[in-house]
């Protein structure tokens, strides 16, 4: 699952070995959206590990419940009426166009260019 937030961008999935203990990979582009992630939802948030040789540098492990209570509360959060102007005041207009290309790109999943397989004429 993507999560695009006005925290960070993250990548979370279940590796096999999470299986076993419960837990999810949170995976980032940058240590700084899983700094902020721990910060402001999700405390138990396990080391941050960085790998060079992944496609995720940073990444890090955490209870599945954990996880699922932080989103449920960053939904309680929601108190702006435009997500990328939101983005743009906490973590700057860099990010938040970074976010609107990525606006962008989905949004022509909507567009008339697109026939009923998503695949894009």
């Amino acid at each position: 699952m993507w999560l695009i937030t006005t925290v960070g961008f993250f990548s979370i999935v279940q590796k096999p070995e999470d299986k076993r203990t419960g837990t999810l990979t949170i995976r980032a582009r940058t240590r700084d959206d899983l700094e902020a992630l721990r910060t402001q939802y999700l405390r138990s948030l396990g080391e941050i590990r960085e790998s060079s040789y992944t496609d995720y540098r940073y990444r890090a492990t955490v209870p599945k419940a954990a996880v699922a209570a932080a989103v449920a509360q960053m939904i309680e959060d929601i108190d702006y009426s435009n997500f990328k102007n939101e983005v743009a005041r906490k973590q700057g207009g860099k990010r938040s166009h970074l976010y609107h290309e990525i606006w962008g790109v989905l949004y022509r999943m909507q567009a008339k260019e697109a026939d009923y397989t998503g695949h894009f004429v």
